[in-house]
């Protein structure tokens, strides 16, 4: 590996901040409420592991550890109605089959709900009309498909309500939680059903396959009788429509020529939509409910424009409100809806106080063929003295390309574009074609272009890139998890030239053996794979497929690659690494290959994120020659397991 000629330590950008401050366990997070508004829960670490607290409301300090995990930690908790349980989710080691958990407050006696093995478990719904009861999606019976249940929370009985045997996709309760919606996907697009008066179910609507990752149920209001709906049937960006469930009458409730629908604000008793919120450069609030908008106001004028409420009491006057700004860490607060009070809770990573957090900047990029691309860019703290957005000077640049491909990079707080601009990197995040958020024309631009249009709109971002002197062509690496891993290899095998170097984090080397190893429960999806991807089931489709696969390549590999994996992924198998790293090693080709034995898709424990961090900075400072916090203990506790190249990184082999 070369320095390039440009330094990134030369942009000066302040600090070192901390690995473990932004990637190891937040402080606090994910604050909710109980329904009742007696107690405030939130996810901290015990003794180094993610558990779910509880205190009493308004008295933080007063909190308690409620659950006892020692492993991967908690990720996610949420209320029953009954307000005397609190439910969570795990799975073994990123596997990715949830179990789900009751814990008793009083008691702290935790209940494993779904205790069968290889299962994957769906908390499909609760309501305030059945407190003790959770309706849960388990693939038992059939591996492609879940059944629905009802499971008493308190002691975990269980009685089947759905056999799914008409192979849905998924379900929609109502208050009492039976299910009343139904999705069913094919080759031709997707249908909506409804329950009808016989228990048996009729068609609702239809739409084809250019509608199905914009159009979808979203909830059965409060009465029944109709629900609400995510559409872009006859338009190009998803709107917010009611539809009576009797008559089949819809009306839109809210639109934005500009982006899809981004999320709804739901009276928690009735259901019925308060707000909806519109993300396209950065994300607004608007009221559908003329009583909210003084609660609108109250929270824009006390935290600003970049909030979002995430937990409600079931009178619905109190809030948890959290911030999501660039230079904010994720602060949450308690909004009294009586009185208008906004009072801080936490912040999820108080170490990062008065740290050189930097600005990002919201950019409509041009594609060659005209689509907007909506992006991102993150510059060192103070490479950019005149404030234009641009740096003083050309700095070496990390292409940071979101996974999915069915999903977006926002606006917010972003640890990993801190991490790069405090090391002295421009960040930047291209919402390529087939992101989601910006229209069903936008998403559908990107059928059958990976590593072809997909690829040209990261390309055209880099273009923009070096127009604007924010990089040069030569300082420019490619670094992604998932499909942006993918996107990392397919750089450095498709346009070896335009890359300096790459980090792959768990992606795909080979679409025919992505396509055929997917999880059983992905079933309802594969119709979509196959007409977004490439369909294995045809010579055109196993051609194309073959052709967009970076294994077909490897030997145009010129520059350094480093490539992480989790063993236990059930999205990107091991074997999508294994057979890359195998075919470089066959050609003599350098590469850094790193597993993490007890992991899935994405690094869960800190000790394992930690260390991945640090072998990514390590390897991006030998190839952009940017700042490198030294691997110290980073790389104690983890499961890290160095399968080739430690000599391609500082400090790998001694720490190791």
């Amino acid at each position: 590996m070369t320095l390039l000629a440009i330094s990134a330590a030369a942009a000066a950008p302040g600090t070192l901040i901390p690995r473990d401050v932004l990637f190891g366990n937040p402080t606090r997070t994910q604050a909710r409420l109980s329904p009742d508004g007696k107690y405030v829960s939130y996810i901290a670490p015990r003794d180094g592991v993610l558990n779910v607290w509880i205190a009493p409301y308004g008295k933080l300090d007063a909190a308690q550890p409620l659950t006892r995990d020692t492993k991967r930690g908690i990720r996610q908790h949420f209320w029953a109605y009954d307000g005397q349980h609190v439910l969570y989710l795990q799975d073994q080691g990123g596997d990715e089959n949830w179990r789900v958990h009751s814990v008793e407050v009083s008691s702290g006696k935790d209940l494993d709900l779904t205790p069968i093995a290889g299962v994957q478990a769906q908390v499909v719904g609760m309501s305030p009309q059945r407190p003790g009861v959770a309706l849960v999606g388990l693939n038992d019976r059939k591996a492609e498909w879940h059944d629905l249940y009802e499971i008493d929370i308190a002691s975990g009985a269980r009685k089947l309500v759905e056999q799914n045997d008409q192979e849905f996709a998924g379900y929609v309760e109502d208050e009492s939680l039976t299910p009343r919606l139904a999705v069913k996907s094919g080759a031709d697009g997707d249908e909506m059903l409804v329950r009808n008066a016989k228990g048996g179910w009729d068609s609702l609507l239809k739409y084809g396959p250019e509608d199905t990752q914009t159009t979808g149920p979203l909830v059965i209001e409060g009465e029944g009788r109709t629900a609400l709906i995510n559409s872009s049937i006859g338009r190009n960006t998803a709107a917010l429509v009611r539809v009576n469930l009797d008559t089949r009458a819809q009306t839109v409730l809210a639109a934005s020529d500009r982006a899809d629908i981004a999320g709804v604000w739901l009276e928690p008793r009735t259901r019925k939509p308060q707000a909806y919120s519109v993300n396209y450069l950065v994300s607004s609030v608007t009221a559908i409910d003329p009583a909210v908008q003084k609660d609108i106001d109250a929270l824009t004028k006390a935290l600003g424009p970049q909030f979002d409420v995430t937990s409600r009491t079931l009178d619905d006057r109190r809030w948890v409100v959290v911030v999501d700004d660039p230079l904010t860490a994720l602060s949450s607060y308690l909004y009294d809806r009586d009185t208008g009070a906004v009072s801080k809770l936490f912040d999820q990573r108080p170490a990062l106080a008065g740290a050189p957090l930097a600005p990002m900047k919201a950019l409509e990029i041009k594609s060659r063929d005209g689509l907007t691309l909506v992006s991102y860019l993150t510059l060192p703290k103070g490479a950019d003295t005149d404030g234009d957005g641009r740096p003083d000077k050309p700095l070496p640049l990390v292409l940071n390309v979101h996974g999915g491909p069915w999903a977006r990079d926002g606006y917010g707080f972003d640890a990993e574009h801190q991490w790069l601009a405090n090391r002295g990197y421009a960040v930047l995040s291209v919402n390529y074609r087939g992101s989601t958020g910006f229209g069903k024309q936008f998403i559908n631009a990107g059928n059958l272009e990976w590593a072809a249009k997909m690829h040209d709109d990261l390309l055209d971002a880099i273009d923009y890139a070096v127009r604007e002197k924010i990089t040069t062509a030569d300082s420019v690496a490619i670094y992604g998890g998932s499909y942006g891993g993918y996107a990392t290899l397919v750089g450095l095998t498709f346009t070896p030239d335009r890359f300096a170097c790459g980090v792959d984090i768990v992606g795909p080397s080979n679409l025919a053996t992505l396509l055929g190893s997917i999880p059983p429960y992905w079933k309802a999806f594969f119709e979509q794979l196959a007409q977004r991807v490439g369909d294995p089931r045809t010579e055109a489709g196993r051609k194309l497929l073959a052709e967009r696969s970076p294994l077909t390549r490897v030997a145009a590999i010129a520059k350094p690659l480093l490539i992480m994996q989790g063993a236990n992924d059930p999205r990107v198998k091991q074997a999508e690494s294994d057979q890359i790293v195998a075919a470089m090693q066959a050609k003599k080709l350098p590469v850094t290959y790193v597993l993490f034995p007890d992991e899935g898709h994405g690094f869960a424990r800190p000790e394992n994120r930690t260390a991945a961090y640090a072998v990514s900075e390590g390897f991006l400072s030998q190839c952009l020659g940017g700042r490198f916090e030294p691997v110290g203990d980073d790389f104690a506790g983890s499961s890290i397991e160095v399968r080739a190249g430690a000599q391609f990184v500082p400090g790998l082999p001694a720490a190791h």
